[in-house]
C-alpha cells in the first residue's frame, strides 16, 4: 500500500499520493464563460481535471485542478 505524502513547491503546486494539485485564482472581472474556456483548454492539453471551485464575494473564483502524477512531460498551465 502506498503511503500518502504531501509536498509543495514554490508556485503552490502540491503532490499528494498519486495526484498533483494546482491552485488557481480567477479574478472577479473574468466572465464565467472565459473562465470555463480557460479551464477546458487546460483539461484538454495539460491533462488537468477540476477538483474544486469556490466562489467568493466580488466574483473571485478559487479553483483547484488535479492530475495523476506522471513521468511524462506535460505542458504547464498558462493563465
Amino acid at each position: 500500500m502506498a503511503r500518502s505524502t504531501t509536498t509543495a513547491d514554490v508556485e503552490g503546486d502540491a503532490v499528494d499520493g498519486e495526484w498533483e494539485y494546482r491552485p488557481i485564482d480567477i479574478p472577479g472581472d473574468v466572465s464565467r464563460v472565459t473562465a470555463a474556456v480557460r479551464l477546458a483548454i487546460q483539461a484538454e492539453f495539460g491533462g488537468w481535471e477540476l477538483s474544486r471551485v469556490r466562489l467568493y464575494p466580488g466574483g473571485v473564483r478559487k479553483v483547484t485542478l488535479r492530475r495523476r502524477r506522471s513521468n511524462r512531460m506535460l505542458p504547464e498551465i498558462s493563465f
